[in-house]
């Protein structure tokens, strides 16, 4: 049975060793997380937005 207060989760992502992944949790709000190997990390929206314009920029320059 799930309780309301559980967060509903969805994989966004996922390689052999990484896993990245959200959560809708139960007061609306929506984090993101990255798990790389044994580390964690937990973002709320606008640090998520943030993150992906950093890889982004990485990405760009080692094209």
């Amino acid at each position: 049975m799930t309780n309301s207060q559980d967060p509903i989760t969805s994989t966004i992502a996922e390689t052999e060793n990484y896993l990245a992944w959200k959560a809708e949790e139960p007061d609306g709000e929506t984090t993101y997380h990255l798990e790389l190997n044994n580390v964690t990390l937990h973002f709320f929206k606008e640090e998520w937005d943030e993150i992906l314009q950093l890889l982004e920029i990485i990405v760009d320059e080692e094209l």
